[in-house]
């Protein structure tokens, strides 16, 4: 696959084929690289979007006619979007018995007898199956009160993401954000794909909020996000409109 690259407010994504299956961040100081085998390019909504064509800072939220099991009941938050296809997060899919200190320590970031002197936001903090793509690269959402110049790509006033080890180095200090999700992966579609999926009922979508983005009821987050936006789950069918 040939690789693409574009900048988007200082970010770089691009298409590589493989990845580790150790957990990883890109370097310190380092412009943070998405990388995905799935899309090359980061993709326009057309009409779909309420006045300017693009669902970028929104979540979508999967109807039950998603077939994929990848993203069944998922709620994502949109990083990116534009005439070159999409980047997501899901932000509510638990990365199983990964929990954030453990990880620290698997980063070298601190030692295994330090998990105990952790911040509370830290010991706390969720870790996240982000995606099918590049499973094992990790990415910090997280709250617009911390920004690293060059490495974190402001998506609106309130989301800010971040894939650099400095922000985890941060955190681990208590110098982090308020708020702040790791995930492990990414969702990445490919230029039209959303928007196909999206006219054929796969999703809905709708305005975030801090609470369904960094909220610590996980596994609730669907069924609040329907509710966010008056659907009743039990009244939803395969050809439900948009939102």
């Amino acid at each position: 696959m040939n690789a693409s690259l574009i900048d988007r407010a200082n970010a770089r994504y691009q298409d590589v084929t493989g990845y580790e299956s150790q957990p990883r961040m890109d370097p310190e100081g380092k412009t943070p690289r998405i990388t995905s085998r799935e899309a090359d390019r980061i993709g326009r909504i057309g009409d779909n979007s309420a006045g300017r064509g693009y669902l970028d800072g929104q979540l979508l939220i999967a109807m039950p006619v998603m077939g994929d099991p990848n993203f069944e009941r998922s709620v994502i938050y949109l990083c990116a979007h534009s005439a070159e296809g999409a980047m997501g997060i899901i932000v509510n899919r638990p990365a199983g018995s990964i929990d954030f200190p453990e990880l620290l320590v698997q980063l070298d970031i601190i030692k295994k007898a330090d998990q105990i002197k952790l911040p509370g936001n830290a010991e706390s903090m969720k870790v996240l199956k982000g995606g099918p793509c590049d499973p094992a690269r990790g990415f910090v959402l997280h709250s617009s009160d911390f920004f690293i110049k060059d490495a974190t790509l402001r998506i609106d006033d309130d989301v800010c993401l971040t894939a650099t080890v400095d922000i985890l180095k941060a955190i681990a200090k208590g110098a982090g954000p308020k708020h702040a999700i790791l995930a492990l992966g990414y969702a990445g579609w490919k230029p039209g794909q959303l928007e196909t999926e999206i006219q054929g009922n796969g999703w809905l979508h709708c305005d975030a909020d801090a609470d369904l983005i960094f909220g610590g009821d996980v596994e609730e987050k669907y069924l609040r996000a329907l509710r966010k936006i008056g659907i009743n789950p039990g009244m939803l069918s395969n050809e439900a409109g948009h939102a």
